[in-house]
């Protein structure tokens, strides 16, 4: 099996960065607002980036971790807490977030393997983890401050320029789509494959399901911690909120069956459509949530595949 990046994969990776390198300058244009058009993007990439790492665990192996904004949350509060609190310097605290995450997310992975719980009980397992995270931030309001949060202003590494953080976040997305590229082009990719079509049969085959789901887990928490540690620094301000079930995990699982799971571009394609959705149904306030509900219904009805599938077909393109 060919490991590393094949010509497809530079290609789609250059020509993303390319796309994106403008955009925020593009969108401002059309909606006559800079500052607004810059945070429309960045949170697009995070919810990008955080979509790619799902794809991993979800997409490959099948699990269904429902504490995406546990994960990053726990990351980013950790970062904050001992660079506030201790005065560590941000590149270690970011650092010890990531590997936190990463950490408790291959914890939950191993313990759910070992039990042998299906998708549907691995979901119950980590929904659980998400609301204990979020109990835990309310209990330690010492370090927290509870439902107020935490401002980070003057902390992190200096996300504070707008400009600079939308790169920074534009480098971040392209570090996980290359991250996962190469996992899928290794014989690590090989097993998550087999894994996501039949693991009674991956297993039979000689493949250490365990092994391969905790490492999917690992890797794919790892870069939802950075991401939700990075975004703590740029965002200038976190509360438990930020990292709540329905402003991650739904967002997030919503972005990857738009886009299409198992696939190199749809965790961006999704992103980009979601961000175009949100910005539409944003103004009817309490009722953004229904549509949110309504939407992931039809996604699920009508468009199983995702769009990169449907693209692709249409197109008459290998688009990855």
């Amino acid at each position: 099996m060919r490991q590393g990046f094949s010509r497809a994969t530079v290609v789609t990776l250059l020509t993303t960065a390319l796309v994106l390198a403008p955009a925020p300058w593009i969108l401002a244009w059309v909606l006559r607002g800079g500052q607004y058009a810059f945070r429309i993007t960045t949170l697009m990439l995070v919810n990008a980036t955080y979509a790619v790492a799902f794809n991993l665990i979800f997409g490959h192996t099948k699990q269904l971790f429902l504490c995406v904004g546990a994960l990053a949350g726990s990351s980013a509060y950790l970062a904050v807490v001992l660079e506030r609190d201790l005065g560590w310097p941000a590149l270690l605290t970011t650092g010890l977030g990531l590997l936190f995450a990463a950490g408790l997310g291959g914890l939950v992975s191993y313990v759910s393997v070992r039990r042998g719980l299906g998708v549907i009980f691995v979901g119950i397992v980590t929904l659980a983890v998400s609301l204990i995270f979020q109990n835990l931030l309310l209990g330690f309001r010492r370090y927290t401050n509870g439902e107020t949060g935490i401002d980070t202003h003057g902390l992190g590494i200096g996300l504070g320029d707008r400009v600079v953080a939308y790169y920074v976040f534009v480098g971040l997305l392209l570090l996980a789509l290359a991250v996962y590229a190469l996992l899928m082009g290794s014989p690590a990719g090989m097993a998550f494959r087999a894994l996501s079509g039949d693991e009674l049969a991956a297993e039979l085959a000689g493949i250490d399901v365990t092994r391969y789901k905790v490492l999917a887990a690992a890797v794919g928490s790892a870069v939802i911690g950075l991401a939700g540690a990075l975004f703590s620094d740029y965002n200038g301000f976190i509360n438990p909120s930020i990292y709540a079930l329905a402003q991650v995990d739904i967002v997030v699982l919503i972005v990857l069956i738009m886009g299409g799971m198992r696939t190199l571009l749809g965790p961006v394609i999704g992103a980009v459509v979601f961000a175009a959705i949100d910005h539409v149904v944003r103004p009817f306030g309490q009722v953004t949530v229904l549509v949110y509900g309504v939407f992931l219904i039809v996604l699920f009805v009508a468009f199983r595949e995702g769009l990169v599938p449907v693209l692709r077909r249409a197109a008459r393109l290998p688009i990855p």
